[in-house]
């Protein structure tokens, strides 16, 4: 499946601006064969936008769940974004999955708050996995610093997981998490992750990009750089199986030994 990446920190602020964006986006993926685009840790509304979180975030079935429905559906491709959830008086960093005929197929909450921004802002969500069928693949969603917790990624690995779907906000200092350790969960779980990133200057963060799209042998199959783009690469599910079956990491484990984890 090809699959599609978004790196864009849109027009924060401006829901109607990124929604023209993602739409824009979702035509070009389309044209070149897309199945799936994914776009970064709060796309919808921005990431640093203070307050305006809270006033600008929805129910994971709003209108705006319809009008990227709409996208998906008119442009023959899936979509997974980032957008502020809101249940009742709570807000929760979410993804949600929409599926190419403007199915609702998955909504995630991110389950480890990065900073006094975040923990300000939202609350944690508590289910570690969450996944879908898509395209004869098994995706899974995740949020940005929930990749770097390696028990996480191995909790999809264990469940199935063939692709991750990381929207993500990394920010400067810490590019070393797309450039190496994205790479790595890819290998040591034997899955593709495809982790898509913001990119400039927004309020108080500097967003780096390099988001990428690494597979089962620790090898980037895209990798953008520091600008505004979309980047596409293949997930091929008979390389996955080969790979899988090359590496034994899964089935050497002694789940015997990890209590001490829990």
């Amino acid at each position: 499946m090809r699959t599609a990446l978004l790196q864009s920190s849109g027009r924060p602020g401006s829901v109607a601006e990124n929604l023209k964006v993602l739409d824009e986006a979702a035509g070009r993926a389309a044209g070149a064969g897309a199945g799936l685009l994914v776009a970064p840790e709060m796309f919808l509304t921005g990431y640093a936008i203070g307050d305006e979180i809270a006033r600008l975030a929805e129910p994971a079935d709003g209108d705006c769940s319809d009008v990227i429905a709409d996208i998906a559906s008119r442009h023959g491709l899936a979509i997974a974004y980032g957008y502020p959830e809101r249940d009742g008086e709570t807000v929760f960093n979410a993804a949600q999955l929409i599926s190419a005929d403007g199915t609702r197929l998955a909504n995630y909450r991110k389950t480890h708050l990065f900073g006094c921004f975040e923990r300000d802002h939202f609350t944690p969500g508590d289910r570690p996995v969450v996944q879908a069928e898509l395209n004869g693949l098994r995706i899974g969603l995740m949020i940005c610093y929930d990749v770097e917790f390696p028990e996480n990624v191995r909790a999809h690995a264990l469940a199935g997981t063939d692709l991750l779907v990381v929207p993500t906000a990394q920010m400067h200092p810490f590019q070393f998490v797309a450039e190496s350790l994205v790479p790595v969960r890819a290998f040591e779980n034997q899955m593709y992750v495809a982790y898509v990133n913001r990119v400039g200057r927004e309020g108080e963060f500097e967003f780096i990009g390099l988001s990428t799209l690494a597979g089962p042998d620790g090898v980037a199959r895209a990798r953008a750089g520091h600008i505004e783009e979309l980047v596409l690469a293949d997930v091929d599910p008979a390389h996955l199986t080969a790979s899988r079956e090359a590496n034994p990491y899964l089935k050497d484990r002694r789940p015997g030994l990890y209590g001490s984890l829990v």
